[in-house]
């Protein structure tokens, strides 16, 4: 049996945030980064800006990590990584962007498109496909601090102050 995902986006170099999601991963699961984890374009003030302490903890988590680049992530910082992700998980085919460029060509099989960058959570379908933003942790603009989990063939929004389901589909 697969893990889970567990779905984040938009930490900006939060290592406080980053350190509640790396606690919510358990040995099976892979953690999923719709762009925006270290905000090394633009960087943050404050002592919980931590992005180098984010990048050397990445390593633990070996391959279970799939992340891409935001609009406030410079690739120079983590190389290696892209725009975009195509993957699979227990038979979903998976788009896996930020979201602050539009996708032009969607792949054929894609049933789940999972982005960040507007801080808003969502999971609705639309046009045939499951659509996911975890929103954000960091800081969310709606609502409280939001991640995801997609498992067992669905995707649940989940608040993580009350570790409580805010919505659930089937994929």
């Amino acid at each position: 049996m697969m893990g889970r995902l567990i779905v984040t986006a938009d930490v900006h170099g939060s290592l406080s945030t980053w350190r509640a999601v790396r606690a919510l991963v358990k040995k099976d699961d892979t953690l999923v980064v719709a762009g925006d984890l270290f905000d090394t374009r633009y960087g943050r003030s404050g002592p919980d800006f931590k992005p180098l302490t984010i990048k050397h903890e990445i390593a633990s988590l070996g391959t279970r990590f799939c992340y891409v680049y935001g609009n406030c992530d410079v690739p120079a910082f983590f190389p290696g990584y892209t725009y975009e992700l195509e993957f699979s998980h227990s038979g979903t085919s998976i788009l896996l962007i930020h979201g602050h460029a539009p996708v032009t060509d969607l792949p054929d099989q894609t049933t789940l498109i999972i982005q960040g960058h507007t801080h808003i959570p969502k999971l609705e379908k639309t046009d045939g496909f499951t659509r996911l933003n975890p929103g954000s942790l960091t800081s969310p603009r709606v609502g409280a601090p939001t991640y995801a989990i997609v498992e067992n063939n669905r995707a649940t929004l989940m608040d993580i102050q009350t570790n409580t389901p805010l919505i659930r589909l089937a994929l």
